[in-house]
C-alpha cells in the first residue's frame, strides 16, 4: 500500500511548488471556499494591507460597500484625508481582534464606550479612533456625532454584507486599567498624556484573540439571518515600533506567528471561515525580500500585485465559466497583471507608521 506521500501533485512538495518555480512562479496557493461573483456583498476592515484588496475588489467591479462614504459635496481627495472610503465604514485601522469586538459591542448596543476624549492643542480626539480627524474635532460633541454615525454604518454593513474580510495586523495594544477598554494606539502619541498608572500594554495571546474573534463574529451573527462568511488575512507588514522588551524584529515574528495561528485555526474549524495567505506571497523564504522596499517594511507594488493576482485567481476559480461571448465583451481588467493599478504606499492609511517618528 502506497504511504500518504506518493503520488500527490506538485503542489504539496516544496521542490516543485517553491524552489524550482521561484517567488514569481506560486501557483494554486488559494481557492476560495465561497462562490463569490460580482454581486456579493463584501466588507473590509483591519490593518492598512487590506486597502489594497478593497480598492481592486471596486476596480474589478466587484460590490465592495462602503456604508460611510462621506458627505456627498466633498472630493474624493479631502474625503480620502478625512479617512472615508478607506474601509467599509469610519473607524480607521482596527489592528487587533479586541478592537474589532469592542466596536462591535458599542455598535449594537452591548457595551458604552468610556474612555474620555483626548485633547491636544483645544482639538479632541477620539481614543477609539485617534487619527480619524486629521486636525482632531474642534468640540466633544462632534466627536460624538461622528461616532454615532460610525455605529450605524457598522450596524448597516455587518447586517447587510455577504462577505467579511478581515486583516489581522498587530498582537500588542493599549489597555485603559480601569475600564479595560482599548485605544487606537498609546495615549500621548498622537494627542492626550500618557499615565502608566492608567494605561498599560497589552500583547494578546492566540487564546485571547482566538476567544476575541470568536466572540466578535457572535455578535455579528446574532444580528443576522444567517451566519456571514469570513475571509482572513494576515498583514506581511512588520512592526513600525514595539512596546515589549524585545528586539523589533523578534517582536514582529511573534506577532504574526500568532496572528497566522489563529486564522489558520478559525480556517480548519469553520467552513464559513477561510484564510487568504498574503502573508506567505510576500513573506516565503523564495522571494528573498524582494516584495520589500529597501526600508525592509513597505510591500512594493510587485509585491502587492503579487498578492493581488492570487487573491482574484482564487475568487473566479470558483465562478463558473463565460460563454465566450461574455469573455469578449467584459472588462479586460480582470485579466491584467495588476502592476499598473496598484497604488504606492503614500496612498494607504497606516496608523501606525506615526510611530516612525520617536525612532532615533
Amino acid at each position: 500500500m502506497p504511504h500518504p506521500y506518493q503520488d500527490r501533485a506538485p503542489k504539496f512538495y516544496w521542490k516543485t511548488a517553491v524552489s524550482d518555480v521561484g517567488g514569481f512562479g506560486l501557483n494554486e496557493l488559494w481557492k476560495s471556499k465561497f462562490r463569490i461573483t460580482k454581486s456579493t456583498k463584501i466588507i473590509t476592515a483591519g490593518s492598512c494591507f487590506a486597502q489594497h484588496i478593497s480598492r481592486q475588489l471596486v476596480d474589478r467591479g466587484y460590490t465592495w460597500l462602503d456604508a460611510e462614504p462621506g458627505p456627498d459635496l466633498i472630493a474624493p481627495e479631502a474625503k480620502r484625508k478625512f479617512n472615508y472610503g478607506i474601509f467599509s465604514f469610519r473607524t480607521g485601522n482596527i489592528y487587533t481582534a479586541n478592537m474589532l469586538l469592542q466596536w462591535l459591542k458599542f455598535s449594537f448596543g452591548l457595551e458604552e464606550p468610556k474612555l474620555q476624549p483626548l485633547e491636544s492643542k483645544g482639538r479632541y480626539y477620539d481614543p477609539y479612533r485617534q487619527q480619524i480627524e486629521p486636525e482632531g474635532f474642534p468640540s466633544v460633541d462632534e466627536l460624538l456625532a461622528s461616532r454615532e454615525a460610525t455605529f450605524l454604518a457598522i450596524r448597516q454593513a455587518f447586517t447587510t454584507a455577504d462577505i467579511f474580510l478581515f486583516t489581522f495586523g498587530l498582537t500588542e495594544s493599549w489597555q485603559d486599567i480601569e475600564t479595560g477598554q482599548e485605544y487606537s494606539m498609546c495615549p500621548g502619541v498622537v494627542a492626550g498624556v500618557f499615565d502608566p498608572g492608567r494605561t498599560k500594554l497589552v500583547n494578546h495571546n492566540f487564546g485571547s484573540i482566538l476567544r476575541q474573534f470568536r466572540d466578535a463574529l457572535r455578535v455579528i451573527n446574532q444580528n443576522r439571518d444567517k451566519n456571514i462568511r469570513v475571509i482572513t488575512t494576515v498583514s506581511p507588514v512588520p512592526l513600525t515600533a514595539t512596546a515589549t522588551s524585545k528586539h523589533v524584529l523578534v517582536a514582529t515574528t511573534y506577532s504574526k506567528s500568532i496572528l497566522r495561528a489563529v486564522a489558520g485555526q478559525f480556517m480548519d474549524d469553520s467552513p464559513s471561515i477561510d484564510y487568504f495567505p498574503s502573508y506567505e506571497v510576500v513573506t516565503a523564504p523564495i522571494s528573498r525580500g524582494m516584495h520589500y522596499e529597501g526600508n525592509a517594511r513597505t510591500v512594493t507594488s510587485a509585491g502587492v500585485s503579487a498578492v493581488l493576482a492570487h487573491f482574484f485567481k482564487g475568487i473566479e476559480s470558483t465562478r463558473k465559466p463565460r460563454a465566450s461571448s461574455e469573455r469578449d465583451e467584459s472588462n479586460s481588467s480582470e485579466d491584467q497583471t495588476d502592476t499598473d493599478l496598484v497604488e504606492t504606499e503614500d496612498d494607504i492609511v497606516c496608523d501606525e507608521v506615526i510611530l516612525n517618528a520617536f525612532a532615533r
